[in-house]
């Protein structure tokens, strides 16, 4: 299994793409001042996360518009695995979206029923807890 990730503090969150149209790489990317992380994504799935953000955003009792320029990716981009499911909810207590991004399954059935036995995920987990404003600014680099 690949590591897990938790970013309560997050100063860099933002997608992006290396390499020339037809041929490039996505990347979702999550930092703070002590690292980042850097996930493979695909190009619909970052359209999707976009979309999805702005409808959660818009159903805020107080909508924000961006105050932060749209952030670069840092590269080297390196991920540290491929993206298969985005979840995406509102802690409303302390105004930020939360996302849970993992890891896409590629293991066979078979070991997934060891790893259920042994109480162990069989895929690994970057948690991210963003500003509504953080939110709103992937949004426009989305676009």
């Amino acid at each position: 299994m690949s590591e897990s990730f938790e970013f309560r503090e997050v100063t860099h969150f933002t997608a992006g793409a290396i390499g020339e149209p037809g041929a490039r790489v996505f990347y979702l990317q999550v930092g703070n001042d002590d690292r980042y992380v850097s996930v493979k994504i695909e190009k619909q799935q970052v359209s999707a996360l976009a979309s999805f953000l702005q409808t959660v955003i818009a159903d805020l009792p107080s909508p924000a518009e961006p105050t932060t320029e749209p952030l670069p990716l840092i590269e080297p981009a390196l991920p540290e695995w491929v993206v298969g499911q985005i979840a995406v909810g509102v802690d409303e207590a302390d105004d930020e979206v939360v996302l849970v991004v993992e890891e896409l399954d590629l293991e066979e059935e078979g070991d997934d029923a060891i790893d259920d036995v042994l109480g162990e995920p069989s895929t690994a987990s970057l948690r991210v807890n963003i500003s509504v404003d953080q939110a709103a600014a992937f949004i426009v680099t989305s676009e």
